[in-house]
């Protein structure tokens, strides 16, 4: 088991930023495993300058998570921040996309994690 990390960045539109991984071709939030020794604000502020270019700052939990039923093939934990942009690659693609138009792409377990973003749940998720 190892500990991801992942963000939900919405831009002032109010659409989410996904990225389409070079490793499966599906379409997810920015994020990706800690290095030891760093915070989960730490490791999300990183990953998603990785990925994204962008520069962001941690603002709340999504939630956090062991459960194995999530469709990869691996158990990980992970912790979903959201986050926003404070300034200006592990992706062959990204792109904000509007909430209408998430239906029509591809994902994985990230979807849980938007879904809780998107419902504007006022208690992180915890399974």
């Amino acid at each position: 088991m190892f500990t991801l990390v992942t963000a939900v960045v919405v831009n002032d539109q109010g659409a989410l930023q996904l990225q389409r991984r070079t490793d499966n071709e599906l379409w997810g939030l920015p994020g990706g495993a800690m290095n030891i020794g760093e915070s989960f604000a730490q490791a999300v502020v990183r990953e998603v300058k990785e990925e994204t270019r962008l520069a962001v700052e941690p603002t709340g939990i999504v939630g956090v998570s062991s459960d194995a039923d999530h469709g990869e093939v691996r158990q990980e934990f992970w912790m979903c921040l959201t986050a926003r942009i404070v300034g200006d690659h592990e992706s062959t693609e990204m792109r904000f996309v509007e909430p209408r138009e998430l239906d029509g792409l591809p994902t994985a377990s990230t979807r849980l994690r938007i879904q809780h973003v998107l419902g504007q749940r006022t208690m992180p998720h915890v399974a």
